[in-house]
């Protein structure tokens, strides 16, 4: 089966559940094929004002309904999503050109993070009591009130896990949801929300939207409760403005450049294939991906040696099964972005080891992984991500080195240790300025860890989603205390005169008890 044999009615029937009355579209082009694939409603302005409008009245009921509903409600799409995943994977290849297995990472995260809201939401969100300043005297509660509808903004790189780890939480918390999606993207997305629409979340509580970022954008973001924004940092920097500006809360997983360091006790033959994942694995377009690697140089002639091997050995492919290693950008601008860092590190100086070259013998965004060496920061690919296949190389001599190498960019989203040492991974890890490390992995462990939190520092993002973090995101706490009338509080400077000696020594008494 191939990207054009995808049925068109069955698209067709997918786009009426975008929220739009304008009568205007945009082509929407199959990566593997170049050719158009469906032509996409746009939704208005004044659209996202009625999905908003909408989701506000549904979420009123979903929020009464409770944590045992919702719980059973999104445990059903679960369900769902795993038994309808041949359909979403080939909706997800078609429209972002990845491979099948690539693919499968996004269905098995989505249900991940699906499973996991639903079980944690009534624990994490549920209430608790708190100490009180005044024991005996006066009881306190926090309770979790839902913030009503959140704005979600998701990229077409990975439609789905990002959908998922925003809109979950959100709908797990009793809030509702105006979603924009990309463009390239809002297949996936839909077939994502009609498995919840199919659960029996109401179709008002998550709306989904398109068109223009300008413009749609920010009509999502100026509506919203809450706002969860992923894609580069000079919009999510606007984005952030936006929301700022009328004091929205909001969320933002911004732009990376992460490193690898490959340290002096690893196997070079191994720890080139994890790099080589870490690297290219949905060629590189992907957030928390390997753009630069630091190697000791005790391994470093090895290490290269086999990593070139490996990455020379993916199969790059375009079939709707598990046969390819990697698969193609998805558009013509990704393609453009590419094949300028590349040429623009060549034409610098830097030596190529893999790759560097398009592949249209493939498809029209094919371009093979690519490693460098020699890179220097007159080069566009030093410190701006690329956002695709490829990787810098550098050697260095101490593990102070690397970590300082690692630790001098703009960003800080994701970042890998391979070591032999487990703690010695671990320590060099401890010492890395990003939201998430992993070692002896390249992004898996931290991504898949649906009970942590994700999110980058410095100029990779705002915030956090997934774990208890990412549920508390959509709720406001309020904090709710009761005179038990054991014994009046003070209101006259009499009654302070009679009881300021017994409440200092009370707290004496809680110091010394080291009670908080």
């Amino acid at each position: 089966m191939t990207s054009a044999t995808l049925e068109l009615p069955f698209i067709a029937e997918l786009a009426r559940d975008i929220r739009s009355t304008s009568g205007a579209t945009a082509t929407v082009i199959a990566p593997f094929t170049g050719q158009p694939l469906h032509a996409l409603p746009l939704s208005s302005p004044q659209d996202v004002a009625d999905a908003y409008a909408r989701a506000r009245l549904a979420q009123i009921g979903w929020a009464r309904a409770g944590f045992a509903h919702r719980r059973a409600v999104l445990l059903k799409a679960h369900d769902l999503l795993l038994s309808r995943r041949e359909s979403l994977l080939d909706i997800l290849q078609t429209e972002t050109g990845k491979t099948r297995g690539q693919a499968f990472e996004e269905v098995f995260q989505a249900a991940g993070v699906t499973r996991y809201n639903a079980l944690a939401a009534r624990r994490v969100l549920g209430g608790e009591r708190r100490r009180s300043g005044l024991p005996l005297l006066v009881t306190t509660r926090v309770r979790y009130r839902p913030k009503g509808v959140a704005g979600v903004i998701t990229p077409w790189n990975f439609p789905l896990s990002l959908a998922a780890m925003d809109v979950v939480p959100a709908l797990a918390a009793g809030c509702g949801v105006v979603q924009k999606a990309d463009n390239q993207g809002a297949l996936s997305i839909l077939m994502l929300r009609r498995a919840f629409i199919d659960a029996g979340v109401p179709a008002d509580l998550w709306a989904v939207v398109t068109g223009p970022g300008p413009e749609i954008g920010s009509a999502v973001t100026a509506g919203a409760d809450y706002v969860c924004f992923t894609g580069s940092t000079p919009t999510g920097i606007r984005v952030g403005e936006q929301a700022a500006s009328t004091l929205t809360g909001a969320s933002l997983e911004l732009g990376g450049k992460n490193p690898m360091i490959v340290l002096d006790d690893v196997d070079p033959h191994r720890a080139a294939a994890q790099a080589a994942y870490a690297c290219f694995s949905s060629l590189g377009q992907l957030c928390v991906s390997i753009e630069r690697i630091y190697v000791q140089r005790a391994v470093a002639d090895r290490f290269l040696q086999e990593f070139s091997t490996v990455t020379r050995a993916l199969l790059l492919g375009s079939g709707l099964d598990y046969r390819a290693d990697v698969g193609s950008l998805t558009s013509q601008d990704q393609l453009d972005r590419v094949s300028r860092h590349v040429q623009d590190a060549l034409s610098h100086g830097a030596t190529l080891h893999a790759g560097g070259r398009g592949r249209p013998d493939l498809g029209p965004y094919f371009f093979e992984p690519t490693i460098l060496t020699g890179v220097t920061p007159v080069m566009l690919c030093f410190a701006d991500e690329t956002f695709g296949p490829v990787v810098s190389v550098s050697v260095v001599d101490t593990e102070q080195e690397a970590i300082l190498a690692a630790n001098d960019s703009h960003y800080g989203l994701n970042a890998a240790v391979l070591s032999g040492s487990a703690r010695r991974g671990l320590r060099v890890a401890g010492a890395l300025e990003a939201g998430s490390v992993n070692v002896n992995e390249g992004y898996r462990g931290s991504f898949s860890a649906v009970d942590a939190p994700m999110g980058g520092v410095k100029g990779s993002g705002l915030g956090r989603r997934n774990g208890p973090e990412g549920l508390k995101r959509f709720v406001e706490p309020v904090t709710i205390s009761l005179a038990t009338g054991v014994l009046r509080l003070p209101g006259t400077g009499s009654e302070f005169a009679r009881l300021v000696g017994p409440m200092a020594l009370l707290a004496r008494t809680l110091k010394a008890a080291r009670r908080r």
